[in-house]
């Protein structure tokens, strides 16, 4: 989407920004650190593969995290749909305790723009759904369901308004349902370009 910049020199823009993290990592860390830095590694070759195939432009990594913007609310939410299921397969292949689930949280809002790097409550509103988020699960505000609702072939479940930290307002919550229809999505996503080195041999949901 078009910036634009303030009176004061700040570039401004609306933007749809995905932040995502994974439940549980520091337990994960305490049992088996190399174990779970290989699994990090790995994983993140998958969400961030996605998120540029998903044209999409990751702006902030911090340990476990990962902050990336979008132009479209849909690639957005498409990204995050593929990251869930992909990495749902591989989950599949590890003991119970060493699976690393992320969580999602999207949002539409207005950033500042500073270099590289994007500011503001429109973040910090993705970042806190995120926080809310289950594991493996994908939360998004109300920004962005107004956009999407029937964009795409998903299911949508209603948390209602929620009060979060550092935000003025409540934000509308809505909860993507991972069920049949996302899985479905992600293979038709994955289907739709051919395989790249990073992708190759990744499962897919059937």
């Amino acid at each position: 989407m078009p910036a634009h910049t303030t009176s004061v020199g700040m570039e401004r823009k609306l933007t749809a920004i995905l932040s995502a993290d994974v439940k549980g990592y520091s337990r994960l860390m305490d049992e088996d650190e190399e174990a779970t830095l290989h699994t990090l590694t790995a994983y993140r070759e998958v969400t961030d593969s996605l998120i540029h195939q998903h044209r999409g432009r990751i702006v902030g990594t911090a340990g476990d995290s990962v902050l990336a913007e979008f132009a479209s609310v849909v690639d957005a939410v498409r990204c995050a749909v593929e990251i869930q299921q992909q990495l749902k397969a591989r989950n599949a292949d590890l003991p119970t305790h060493s699976r690393m689930e992320f969580r999602i949280g999207i949002n539409l809002g207005d950033v500042m723009v500073e270099g590289e790097q994007i500011y503001g409550d429109g973040v910090n509103v993705a970042a806190r759904l995120q926080g809310l988020a289950d594991a493996g699960g994908i939360f998004i505000s109300g920004t962005v369901y107004d956009q999407i609702e029937n964009k795409l072939p998903l299911v949508y479940e209603y948390l209602g308004e929620q009060a979060v930290k550092n935000i003025a307002k409540p934000v509308r919550v809505w909860r993507v349902v991972m069920d049949e229809a996302a899985a479905a999505l992600a293979a038709t996503q994955s289907a739709l370009r051919p395989a790249s080195p990073e992708t190759r041999g990744v499962g897919t949901a059937p």
